[in-house]
């Protein structure tokens, strides 16, 4: 009886175990285990991200410069795809079978169950081929999304790109963003890219065994539509943009021209550029590299990020410095004997022997004489120790914008450097130190360095003789066309209104009378400075600011083109040219003076490759060919710091010609 009763307990012991165990897994797969749930509902659901349409970017006339064209992802869902003729599929969509094996593997990893992008931005043609046979290939859909086109392929810098988001981007969106997503990565996609962007929607629609669509879930009860992200309309004027960047062709520098009265910026020039349509499409990646490891840098903002010392053009603020600080006024008078003496020895020349100027007369003919006696009151004659003369100085100059951001709506600006009482210093390991440490700061050479943008705006303060409005590159947003309060608030520089009188006087003769009179125009008064900036590092620096009419001023305007000799030559005619154009929309000049600009190569030539004993073995190192290290290394080294004139076989000295400049070529300059 008792073997009965205890063989009673085993059997129900077992069969609660088994009861219990098959209750806990079906709670593990039906609460806990999303593996099965996935699987039953991607067999008879399919949830469709529905992407918004990126706002469109606008000129300020409302022209479009950014616009939307569609594409289409090839989705996958690894766990639903069978066996099938890959060859045939890779034909289809036009990749290679080991990307295809690459790319399936990479989506099963991420998930058998959820869908994945399998290949980007497939082309209409190829969608609808595709669509045509997707019933042959299970696991497989088609999804709409669109991509950025620039009808006119202008403005790259400004405009930026999108690209797909990476993992820090999708972290710090707080999942907002998912993997596949698209994100502005520079310029104005990336500032406005909230805004832009818009809100996704979500369609979910039935699908049979065999991957075809039976209609909407529920009639679209639980469907979410996207919206769609917010227009812009950008300060920017496509005419003397388009105009711009003509003029700049085959010139490595930068334009900003700006509102004077709004802050709004006209035109925003980065040379070299790139198409922006480069940035888009299948390739996208290729011709990313390619523009990163270019040799002239076109994917360097120069406007913004590009830091040069100002030269002559910096001489209009210590003007109006040394004014307020009543050092000088319109009628101090200083004689110029052909240069400037400081200290014991220092002796800074000037342009020509200028006899006695006053101060419309410096600012006219650029004497380095007068500035550096304006400069040396101002720091040491100022009632105050050398180095707190400086640090006033200093002070002043920095509400203009010099040595901070001006926090334009693009990333990445530089804020450009206005050295620190603390780093001369350190230099001279001592604080007993005045003028002479750091006279050239009179004419804007020395450790100054300022961007275009920020050129351009000191431009725009003496238009609005003292303020400017902070610069911007987007004049109103969405339908309702709202402006950021931060750009309708004046910024005051610290110098009284009639101080600025002189100055324009002085700019306006150097159009008239002086170097830029090769820049003037008839019944447009130009207010400019010319600057011709020394550059360490090869050939002077060409720049120019300016602003007009002299009278109710509608543009300033600084242009800079690197390694191209006076200001006169190329920037200030440059400017003219664009300022005719925003003007009155037409050249009234002669077709040679606008050819002249147009048809200039200003880039930098390859050096003569000046060849050391040093270099030489660095080279022989690299090259492998036995020919060339028995036939032409030797005929080389009786030739030290000479250029390459041997007679050689052309293969080999095709060879020897890009190794040596690939070793020698010096560094692009900033």
């Amino acid at each position: 009886m008792d073997s009965f009763f205890n063989r009673k307990y085993v059997i129900q012991t077992i069969f609660i175990v088994i009861t219990l165990t098959l209750l806990i897994r079906i709670f593990y797969i039906q609460v806990i285990d999303k593996q099965y749930l996935l699987s039953a509902n991607n067999n008879v659901l399919r949830r469709l991200i529905i992407y918004p349409a990126r706002g469109i970017i606008l000129d300020r006339n409302l022209k479009v410069l950014v616009q939307n064209e569609p594409v289409y992802d090839l989705m996958v869902i690894p766990g639903q795809v069978a066996a099938f003729d890959t060859l045939a599929f890779c034909n289809l969509i036009g990749i290679q079978k080991n990307i295809f094996d690459s790319q399936f593997v990479r989506s099963k990893k991420y998930s058998l169950y959820r869908a994945s992008v399998f290949e980007k931005q497939l082309s209409a043609k190829t969608a609808a081929a595709l669509q045509e046979r997707l019933f042959e290939y299970p696991g497989f859909y088609v999804q709409n999304r669109s991509v950025r086109y620039y009808p006119d392929s202008i403005a790259a810098q400004f405009l930026g790109y999108i690209g797909e988001v990476n993992d820090k981007e999708i972290e710090k969106s707080g999942s907002f963003y998912n993997k596949g997503d698209y994100i502005g990565k520079s310029g104005i996609e990336k500032s406005y890219e909230d805004l832009l962007r818009g809100q996704r929607g979500v369609r979910n629609i039935m699908v049979d065994v065999h991957n075809r669509e039976k209609g909407s879930f529920f009639e679209g009860k639980y469907d979410t539509l996207a919206v769609s992200g917010d227009n812009l309309i950008s300060s920017l004027d496509k005419r003397i943009q388009q105009f711009g960047e003509q003029l700049m062709n085959n010139k490595i520098g930068s334009i900003v021209a700006i509102e004077p009265e709004t802050g709004e910026i006209l035109a925003f020039v980065s040379s070299p550029s790139y198409n922006p349509n480069m940035m888009v499409g299948r390739q996208r990646g290729n011709n990313y590299m390619k523009l990163l490891n270019e040799g002239t840098k076109p994917m360097f903002i120069r406007p913004t990020q590009a830091e040069y010392p100002p030269g002559s053009i910096f001489k209009v603020i210590n003007a109006l410095v040394a004014q307020q600080f009543k050092t000088v006024d319109y009628n101090t008078v200083c004689s110029c004997p052909g240069g400037y003496r400081y200290g014991y020895r220092g002796f800074m020349k000037c342009t020509h022997v200028h006899g006695s100027l006053n101060l419309i007369g410096a600012i006219q003919e650029s004497c380095n004489t007068y500035f550096g006696y304006t400069y040396a009151k101002m720091v040491d004659k100022s009632g105050l120790r050398p180095i707190n003369g400086y640090r006033k100085w200093r002070e002043a100059v920095s509400k203009f914008g010099i040595g901070s951001k001006l926090n334009i709506d693009l990333p990445a600006e530089r804020k450009g450097l206005l050295p620190t009482a603390e780093l001369y210093t350190k230099r001279w390991k001592s604080e007993k130190w005045g003028s002479g440490f750091n006279i050239s700061l009179s004419i804007g050479q020395g450790e100054l360095g300022i961007t275009p943008l920020q050129m351009a705006n000191v431009a725009a303060i003496i238009a609005n003789k003292g303020y400017y409005y902070k610069p911007h590159l987007i004049k109103a947003i969405g339908n309702k066309k709202i402006i950021r309060p931060e750009f309708t608030q004046k910024n005051y520089v610290g110098i009284d209104t009639q101080y600025f009188s002189p100055v324009i006087e002085g700019m306006s003769r150097v159009v008239k009378q002086g170097t830029a009179y090769y820049s003037k125009i008839n019944d447009i008064e130009i207010c400019g400075k010319t600057g011709t900036v020394q550059n360490p590092h090869g050939a002077n620096h060409s720049v120019f600011f300016a602003f007009a009419p002299r009278i109710n001023p509608k543009i300033a305007i600084a242009v800079v083109v690197e390694n191209a000799g006076y200001g006169a030559t190329w920037s200030a005619p440059i400017a003219s040219l664009l300022i005719e154009k925003y003007l009155r929309d037409s050249i009234t000049r002669p077709k040679y003076y606008t050819d002249r600009l147009l048809n200039a190569n200003l880039l930098p030539k390859k050096p003569a490759l000046k060849i050391s004993l040093t270099a030489i073995d660095s080279i022989n190192k690299k090259i492998k060919a036995d020919s060339i290290k028995k036939n032409i290394l030797p005929k080389l080294k009786p030739k030290l710091n000479d250029t390459l004139k041997i007679k050689i076989p052309k293969p080999s000295i095709k060879k020897l010609k890009d190794t040596l400049y690939e070793t020698l070529k010096p560094k692009p300059s900033r």
